[in-house]
């Protein structure tokens, strides 16, 4: 039996016990409660840092990653600022921040696009009836060209035909660059034609020198005879723009391995390399066209080069400089654009200058050939007719001298020919002044013929008749030197 002291000593203990497991528990939930409250105050502090780093980052969005991007669009050369917190690069909200910015890049080219190819169809209906009435005005002044002689009246009718023919270049060009056709068909054409035919579109024409080395009968198919001369005329433009009024821009005309190259060389200043990669690009065709992309006011020369080369497959490149400092532009039309003219049936134009391939194939160097200055050897000496200037012999392109003896008795001068002309594959056609040449030693021949049929008897009968003759040899004599 147990007695009542150990029994309240027991419940006692056991109370202490449960006192002590009571405050223990109670002490442990204030430190869970503390801690607790430590952690919400922390988590409360970093919402509010998150949520403060969210708002400044949609700031940045807003007033300097959005604008950037939307000038990324017309100038890819602008840097783009990138998230304000490099550290959310690659988090949920980094990406989607930056799913942002494409889809306004991607929207705003889209409506760019769309609102140049509006601007674009507009100008394309208004410019082409500027070229309906240029044309009219073209008719009507060739029209008063052929109908009135008066030497000034056909001075001024001249310049303005030409005036005429430059605003037409311009609006045809404009054209082509809104996406327009070339608006002209023509048939097949020697291509020094198509050259000086974008050369007569110009005002400084007179500064450009053709040097034309292709073979007689080189002619462009019919669907790139435009296309080619508006690319030269474009060309001849920016070299005659960008280089000094005393200098002369160079065209060269010259066979290659895959067809034919025109090459345009200027004295200019030059383009720095940003600006040759851009003329490059716009050249090229491989990027669409923008009208607010070509200045203001806007430049659409290689802007339609580009377009032309696209569209007819030939090939222009302006990222090599001249050998004269400025630039050197070279528009390259491939075998399957060319083709082939009879010189003889379709000669070119009287105004184009004449192949030196012809000069170089009928005058072969024979053994033995002196190369002095003055001296031919092939070719007898021959001696004027009595009154008449004897032309120049030209080989390749130099000027010959030819030797001159005086004889006592005039005898028939036969027709000046060259030597070129006498070779197997010759040229038939002649120029106007190998024309008028031949001419006139034939009239001077046939004159000093006859002259010396009539003197001859007179030689035998008559001494003063004879003198009178000498003196009349020695006048016609000085006359010619």
């Amino acid at each position: 039996m147990i007695e009542l002291p150990d029994l309240v000593t027991g419940g006692l203990t056991a109370g202490t016990l449960s006192a002590l497991a009571l405050a223990g528990g109670l002490l442990r939930a204030r430190r869970n409660q503390a801690r607790q409250r430590a952690e919400i105050a922390a988590l409360r502090t970093r919402l509010d840092g998150s949520l403060k780093a969210f708002t400044a980052e949609v700031e940045h969005l807003a007033t300097r990653r959005v604008p950037a991007a939307a000038r990324r669009v017309a100038h890819p050369h602008v840097a783009d600022p990138g998230p304000l917190q490099p550290l959310t690069a690659g988090t949920p909200l980094g990406i989607a921040l930056e799913n942002v910015v494409l889809a306004l890049q991607a929207e705003t080219a889209a409506q760019r696009t769309s609102v140049d190819a509006a601007a674009q169809a507009g100008m394309r209906g208004a410019v082409r009836e500027i070229q309906a009435a240029l044309y009219r005005l073209q008719d009507a002044l060739r029209g008063l060209q052929q109908r009135y002689d008066e030497p000034e009246l056909a001075q001024t009718l001249f310049r303005l035909d030409h005036e005429n023919e430059q605003s037409l270049r311009r609006a045809q060009v404009t054209a082509v660059v809104c996406g327009a056709w070339v608006g002209l068909a023509r048939e097949e054409s020697h291509l020094v034609d198509a050259v000086t035919g974008g050369q007569a579109r110009l005002a400084g024409y007179h500064r450009v020198q053709v040097h034309n080395h292709l073979e007689p009968g080189t002619a462009l198919v019919s669907h790139a005879v435009e296309p080619v001369a508006i690319i030269v005329a474009e060309l001849l433009d920016n070299a005659l723009r960008h280089s000094a009024p005393d200098t002369d821009v160079v065209v060269g005309l010259q066979h290659v391995h895959h067809g034919v190259c025109v090459t345009v060389d200027d004295a200019g200043l030059g383009m720095t390399r940003d600006e040759r990669e851009r003329a490059q690009r716009l050249v090229a065709g491989d990027e669409p066209i923008l009208l607010t992309e070509l200045g203001d006011p806007p430049r659409m020369g290689l802007a339609a080069i580009g377009r032309l080369t696209r569209q007819f497959d030939l090939g222009v490149d302006v990222s090599s400089a001249s050998p004269y400092g400025g630039v050197r532009a070279v528009l390259r039309v491939d075998t399957h654009l060319l083709s082939h003219l009879d010189p003889a049936e379709r000669p070119p134009a009287a105004s184009a200058p004449r192949t030196t391939r012809t000069a170089r194939k009928a005058l072969p160097d024979p053994p033995g050939r002196s190369h002095a200055y003055g001296a031919e050897t092939g070719v007898p000496e021959r001696e004027p007719a009595p009154g008449h200037h004897e032309p120049q012999d030209v080989d390749d392109g130099l000027p010959q001298r030819r030797r001159r003896t005086r004889s006592a008795a005039p005898t028939p001068a036969p027709t000046p020919e060259r030597t070129s002309d006498r070779a197997p594959g010759r040229r038939p056609a002649r120029s106007p002044e190998e024309a008028a040449a031949a001419l006139g030693a034939l009239q001077s021949g046939t004159a000093a013929a006859r002259a010396a049929a009539r003197d001859t008897p007179a030689d035998h009968t008559d001494d003063t008749d004879h003198t009178d003759h000498t003196d009349h040899t020695d006048d016609e004599g000085g006359a010619a030197r």
